[in-house]
């Protein structure tokens, strides 16, 4: 198994932002044209985002949307499966003519965060020297990753979204938007998200951190060239994430205490839930760069909306876009507490809502006709 994943892209050529004639859906690809200057210090030069779009920019671009994707998703939003998307689109449900977010109205755009594996530069990417990243890549915070998406927004003349839509990582990029760029937003939905990071939540990051760097393979993040990369840290952090990311009531109506079959637990085999989790595991390292997963995460738990702002109310009263915040009711990662604080301190905030779901966290994206609901109430 190569170090990096194959649906891992390389970066083209830059070709400039976008293309009016490209198909919905597509892989384009913007390239900065300036360094981009980092939270933490520094700079990041050569920065491209990859992206996809669908629908039409209105002439006078009041019809953009903007979906965030969350920690290991990317910019293949919908859309059938093709290279480099083993899937179809993780919200391919809510994107086309006719759907929540009607193609034939608004014009949706979808980039691959900063610090991703999809397209975008992260660590699996070359350096302006052609050496590639690798453990020298900087820190990153969600506010450097906006900043990345803004200059996007400004390549394809988009200066106001009508729309800024993300869940769970995805919404911590979301609210970052709404109150670093207040003029730029004009409705917000919330879903699945916090103004700040948890102790808990940086608790059950850390030990997914802690697997990938203790994997012989890790050479301290430049494994890249060398054949071999720290798959086993990265299944293990994924068995970790994944149990966050379901709740306690379904896994023990889907799983229970029952055994794989043909394999005896008591004699070295596997209990069901063990080979679901192996499945998840699997499937994961075959597609995301262990590198990536450790700056996306370090940035997640960066995450203060409050921070240099004079705290999370302060920040989050900037806000001026029109905003529904919705939680899960079986997420014990990103409980409905936070939700709550969200929709109570964004002053144009409507009541929190509640999407009902067994499957805990990833509900906001299973659950996709209440999802659909809530974007069609925001858009009017």
């Amino acid at each position: 198994m190569s170090a990096v994943p194959a649906s891992s892209v390389p970066h083209p050529p830059a070709t400039g932002a976008w293309r009016a004639g490209d198909p919905p859906g597509r892989r384009q690809w913007y390239a900065a044209d300036a360094p981009l200057p980092l939270e933490a210090g520094g700079e990041l030069p050569g920065v491209r985002l990859a992206f996809e779009t669908w629908g039409r920019l209105a002439p006078d671009g009041a019809n953009a949307v903007l979906v965030l994707h969350a920690l290991t998703g990317d910019s293949h939003v919908g859309g059938a499966a093709g290279p480099g998307h083993p899937t179809p689109g993780w919200w391919d449900a809510l994107v086309g003519p006719g759907l929540a977010l009607d193609t034939d109205r608004w014009f949706v755009v979808a980039p691959n965060v900063l610090g991703g594996c999809q397209g975008s530069t992260g660590p699996a990417s070359a350096r302006p020297d052609g050496r590639t990243w690798g453990g020298s890549f900087p820190f990153l915070t969600q506010r450097d990753q906006v900043a990345a998406e803004a200059a996007l927004a400004d390549a394809l003349g988009v200066h106001r979204w009508a729309l800024v839509v993300g869940g769970s990582m995805g919404g911590m990029r979301a609210v970052e938007w709404a109150v670093a760029h207040p003029e730029r937003t004009g409705a917000l939905l919330l879903l699945a998200t916090t103004a700040a990071a948890s102790a808990e939540q940086i608790a059950w990051a850390g030990g997914q951190l802690h697997a990938i760097r203790s994997d012989p393979h890790w050479q301290g993040g430049d494994y890249h060239d060398t054949g071999r990369g720290p798959h086993t840290g990265l299944g293990l952090a994924r068995r970790l994430a994944h149990v966050t990311y379901r709740s306690e009531p379904e896994l023990g109506v889907r799983f229970g205490r029952a055994a794989q079959s043909g394999e005896d637990p008591w004699r070295g085999g596997r209990y069901q839930i063990e080979s679901y989790l192996d499945h998840h595991a699997t499937k994961l390292v075959r597609r995301f760069d262990a590198a990536s997963y450790v700056v996306l995460t370090e940035a997640m738990n960066a995450h203060d909306v409050g921070r240099g702002r004079g705290g999370v109310r302060a920040a989050l009263g900037r806000v001026r876009a029109r905003t529904l915040v919705a939680g899960v009711g079986s997420d014990r990662l990103y409980p409905l507490a936070q939700q709550a604080e969200l929709s109570a301190l964004i002053p144009a905030a409507d009541r929190l809502r509640v999407i009902e779901s067994p499957y805990g966290h990833d509900g906001f994206l299973i659950e996709t006709e209440q999802v659909a609901a809530l974007v069609r109430e925001i858009l009017g």
